[in-house]
């Protein structure tokens, strides 16, 4: 009886341990862009855009794998949500180059996604 009993604990603990492994949840991996200008004033309604390709290790090496645009909100901030992208394992995601601009000013910059969490870069436009 107290062998039926045992067997019967582990496989619960058993069934437990790998339900908690398993459903572990991915966090979201979003990159946010803010824009400056020269005196350091946000700047809302600034047009960012966020590219990059793919790398020579890669099966098409210079071709456009990320390409998307958005506009800053009243606090100078445009986030982009680069969860479907982000595959769970993977080591490091991706280095994205930004282009900003507003009216006559524009400025440039780079942005390293981490996996997982919010990435975020200023650039400054002149």
């Amino acid at each position: 009886m107290k062998r039926k009993v045992l067997i019967v604990f582990v496989a619960v603990v058993g069934v437990l341990a790998t339900g908690l492994v398993s459903c572990k949840k991915e966090k979201e991996t979003i990159a946010t862009v803010i824009i400056k200008n020269e005196s350091g004033d946000l700047i809302p309604g600034a047009t960012v855009h966020l590219y990059g390709s793919g790398s020579a290790g890669e099966d098409n090496p210079g071709e456009i794998r990320f390409d998307t645009t958005g506009i800053t909100n009243g606090t100078g901030k445009v986030s982009f949500n680069f969860s479907e992208f982000y595959k769970q394992g993977q080591a490091g995601f991706v280095v994205l180059d930004i282009a900003a601009e507003k009216g006559l000013l524009s400025g440039e910059g780079i942005i390293k996604v981490e996996e997982e969490t919010t990435s975020e870069e200023v650039i400054v436009i002149q």
